[in-house]
């Protein structure tokens, strides 16, 4: 076997491995307690359907990236919706807190803005200390 197609093959494995680490940190994929393999799939199956369809909204939810990938934002905007956000925002929407769902937002957006400023600071940490710019 080719040394290029072992490299493929151990990538795929790597998406594979954080799939399945969002989906149990996520939708809990691992908090099943059942018996029988007809009950396992079907919460396997659930559970799966839940991550894609957090990870479709969060996908439609994400603005345009910019034509350097590499090159950080310099905007001040919050970093786009993420999986655990939308996860987040729906469950205060189908199961209300004491807070009214403005105040949700506000919080959502606040803590997204503060992640954004984290992710700039990283950036620019990484770039000051990588000596190939």
């Amino acid at each position: 076997m080719p040394l290029s197609e072992l490299v493929r093959v151990a990538g795929v494995r790597w998406s594979v491995e954080e799939c399945f680490q969002a989906a149990k940190g996520q939708v809990g994929l691992d908090h099943y307690q059942v018996r029988h393999w007809t009950s396992w799939h079907r919460h396997i199956t659930l559970a799966m359907l839940a991550l894609a369809f957090l990870t479709a909204l969060a996908a439609d939810a994400a603005p345009e990236r910019p034509a350097d990938a590499h090159h950080p934002a310099h905007s001040r905007d919050p970093i786009a919706l993420t999986v655990p956000e939308i996860r987040h925002l729906l469950a205060a929407v189908f199961h209300p807190p004491a807070a009214t769902a403005k105040k949700m937002l506000h919080w959502s957006n606040w803590r997204r803005r503060h992640q954004a400023t984290a992710r700039r600071s990283h950036h620019r940490r990484r770039t000051a200390s990588d000596p190939a710019g």
